[in-house]
């Protein structure tokens, strides 16, 4: 005769215990959590985070631009690179003139081997301070593919050990009512009958 197994928990059983149970709807939920609640925390996450990084992007668009300024001393040399491989860039000193105001200096990265003299791009901001260029549209998109991840990453691992922790409690409950269980009906499987 076969016994099935399977879903033991979720039937009438005089092994099972209330612990078992819980166990079993903790693992339901668990699932549920890890199957649907995870893939929405990483998509409403990656959602908000392209929201406020593309306004944030707007914003540098719109109080951002780039002034031609002269390079006020040299890169240093270029370094010998593989075929294909990216150019090194250095920061150096740069002179700028802002419409109305006098000559303002900072810094720039320019690429190996730039003289003096030569000619560069910098960004400034509505105060003609030094600044980075604004976001474009890859960093945008890295930090909202970053922070869905994570969200959804932080949300399984919160799940898992929360699962985790049940099934440990579960485990201790399920001791001390077999224990219990043992205590009442342990003496009378010790008494012998004629």
């Amino acid at each position: 005769m076969r016994t099935r197994v399977r879903g033991w928990r979720w039937r009438r059983n005089s092994l099972r215990r209330r612990s078992d149970v819980v166990e079993a709807c903790t693992v339901t939920v668990i699932a549920m959590l890890l199957l649907v609640g995870a893939p929405l925390a990483t998509v409403a996450a990656g959602w908000w985070a392209h929201d406020a990084t593309e306004a944030k992007a707007a914003a540098q668009r719109a109080e951002r631009h780039r002034m031609h300024a002269v390079v006020v001393e040299d890169a240093p040399p270029a370094v010998p690179t593989t075929p294909g491989g990216k150019e090194h860039m250095y920061w150096v000193k740069v002179r700028w003139t802002m419409p109305g105001e006098g000559p303002r200096t900072g810094s720039a990265r320019v690429p190996a081997g730039t003289l003096r003299g030569e000619s560069a791009g910098v960004w400034v901001d509505t105060r003609g301070r030094s600044v980075g260029p604004p976001l474009n549209g890859t960093a945008v998109w890295q930090h909202t593919v970053t922070t869905g991840a994570l969200t959804g990453g932080c949300v399984a691992a919160v799940v898992l050990v929360t699962h985790f922790l049940v099934r440990r409690i579960a485990g201790r409950h399920r001791l001390a009512e077999w224990e219990r269980e043992w205590a009442r009906m342990g003496p009378e499987w010790g008494r012998r009958t004629a």
